[in-house]
């Protein structure tokens, strides 16, 4: 499994169709779902959860939950639904993750979390992978860092993504977790000059290609979250300079390609907007972006919109691409 560049796991954000959507940029990124939690599973619809699109692949499932039962039964179920690796949340900070008894809470319970991945890992031949931060509210150093991955890899996981800030419990939002508690790599440098054998993944905060080949200096990986969403077209420059892959679309096809699976996807049911509200930044810093944006949220983001104004935005999209700068919609 290529762990090089990966895209996060965002609640609301790495669906199936978005998924989709950035396999046509990127060939080479790992790809991951949302969070879905175990206990949803065992008693929800599992088609609903887990199908995917084979054209996705490789995609990680990422699981939430803290029952070993429930979390090896769901991995059971990953694995026959064709996902190509298991990652173990434990670092989301809300407090309703935290009120369910997984996510980052789990840091303060090595033993349990190593209980977990136990289980997990005995019902599947998939790598099963951990998320995690680099601590908890006022506990941040780095020896309690060390013994939490030196407890999990004693189970035989062998690839760890760690988010640079640690959590701060039931004190900030999800969105200030994400921004607020400073960023703090070089103790992720650390765990990869202690922990040679293990791979060892950066995550939070990296916004360009440079600075992800930089962190590669030092670790196995970086996995990289908002900056993708927001500007998904960031990651054909990191297959043409991480990956050295010169065969990548242009924004226009990329369009082209999505709109055939949108219409596809409207005769199964599927909105336009679940698909196109993924594609605001997919002009991110060309001129007409704007444009790009404003005709999407009052035509394609609602929740009624109308699949034949997707031909409309393809026709404007064509036109401007032979007469003015790539991206102006107007």
């Amino acid at each position: 499994m290529n762990r090089k560049v990966s895209v996060a796991p965002m609640m609301d954000c790495t669906d199936k169709h978005e998924r989709y959507f950035l396999r046509l940029i990127s060939k080479n990124v790992l790809l991951y779902t949302e969070m879905i939690v175990s206990e949803a599973i065992d008693r929800g619809d599992r088609q609903r959860l887990l199908s995917f699109n084979l054209e996705e692949k490789p995609v990680a499932l990422q699981l939430g939950g803290s029952s070993p039962k429930l979390l090896s039964q769901a991995t059971k179920i990953g694995e026959e639904f064709g996902y190509d690796e298991i990652n173990l949340n434990l670092g989301c900070p809300s407090k309703k993750v935290q009120k369910n008894r997984f996510g980052a809470c789990l840091i303060k319970e090595p033993n349990l979390v190593a209980d977990c991945l136990s289980e997990m890992q005995a019902k599947t031949s998939l790598p099963v992978t951990v998320k995690t931060r680099i601590g908890y509210d006022q506990v941040e150093d780095y020896e309690h860092l060390y013994n939490f991955i030196n407890t999990l890899k004693a189970t035989g996981v062998k690839s760890f993504i760690i988010h640079a800030r640690k959590a701060m419990l039931g004190k900030f939002t999800p969105k200030q977790n994400l921004n607020i508690p400073p960023l703090k790599y070089e103790m992720v440098y650390k765990l990869k000059e202690d922990f040679k054998d293990l791979e060892i993944i950066i995550n939070g905060g990296i916004t360009s290609p440079l600075q992800a080949k930089d962190h590669l200096n030092k670790v196995d990986g970086v996995m990289i979250g908002r900056s993708i969403y927001h500007s998904p077209y960031m990651l054909a420059d990191i297959e043409k300079e991480i990956f050295n892959n010169e065969d990548v679309p242009s924004r226009q096809e990329v369009v082209e390609l999505l709109v055939k699976y949108l219409k596809e996807e409207v005769k199964k049911g599927t909105r336009v907007n679940q698909i196109m509200r993924h594609t605001l930044g997919l002009f991110h810093g060309q001129t007409g972006s704007n444009f790009w944006k404003r005709y999407l949220s009052e035509n394609m983001c609602v929740r009624d919109a109308d699949v034949k104004k997707v031909d409309h935005i393809m026709d404007k999209v064509k036109l401007n691409h032979v007469t003015q700068p790539v991206g102006q919609i107007d």
